[in-house]
Parts: C-alpha cells; structure tokens; sequence
C-alpha cells in the first residue's frame, strides 16, 4: 500500500487598514528586508519600513485595487485609496517582483526580514539593535 503524500502550501493574508484591500500569497517570500530611505520614511510615517518580495503570481488579491504614486522614474508605492495604509513597492526594472509590506499581513510575526538597507538615512534616535547585516544602501549599490 502506497502512503499518500499530502503537500500543504504556505499562505499568507493580508490587506489595509480599513479592510477595502485584501490579498493571499501562496508560498514564503524569497527575501525581506528593513528599509531606512527617506521615500520609506515619507511613505510610511515611521522611521524604518518591513518589506517581504515575491513573485507576482504569488500574490492574488481577493478585494479592492491598490492606487499606485509615481516616486521616481521606476517606483511605484501602493496604497489603499480609502486608509491610505502603504501596501506595494514595485520597481518597474523588475515586472515580475512584487513587495509588499510586511506590517500589511494578517500575522506580521509570520515573515522576518534578513537584513536592512539604506542604513546611511537611519534616524539617530532609532537604534538597531539586532545583529542583522546592514547596507549604507542597497544591497547591490
């Protein structure tokens, strides 16, 4: 008798503040990351962002459409049109990426970023504390 294998897929949900956005994401993120830019910082409100990346047909969204702004030439930041809570990153160097905030998710306890970016826009009264690496910006600049 053969045993039977069962495979259960990861999921993660998530959407905005006011609950107009919802998404699902099949699988983990190939990578996270705290980021201290300014544009983060603006965005955001805080003086640190927690960013997950994934394939987009990882992610389907169940609810709503998030509104895009324009940052720079190849930045798109999502947000809900309604709350205003910061959702997407996408670069448009990289169509199949998608980043989404990791405070964003149902469970945020559920995905842990590996290492920060942009470390030269920190604010001096935020401490990092952890012994994660740091970049003064990018990971590839």
């Amino acid at each position: 008798m053969q045993e039977e294998q069962v495979i259960t897929q990861h999921k993660l949900t998530g959407g905005c503040l006011c609950g107009a956005i919802r998404y699902c994401i099949d699988g983990e993120p190939f990578d996270a990351d705290y980021c201290h830019c300014r544009l983060c910082q603006q965005q955001t409100g805080a003086p640190v962002s927690a960013w997950m990346d994934f394939k987009v047909g990882q992610v389907q969204w169940l609810e709503g459409q998030v509104k895009e702004f324009a940052s720079s030439d190849t930045v798109r930041r999502g947000f809900c049109a309604e709350c205003g809570s910061t959702l997407t990153f996408r670069h448009t160097e990289y169509p199949d990426y998608l980043t989404l905030s990791i405070a964003s998710l149902d469970n945020p306890e559920s995905v842990s970023p590996n290492y920060h970016i942009y470390t030269s826009s920190a604010l001096d009264w935020h401490r990092i504390e952890d012994s994660l690496p740091r970049y003064v910006k990018g990971r590839s600049d």
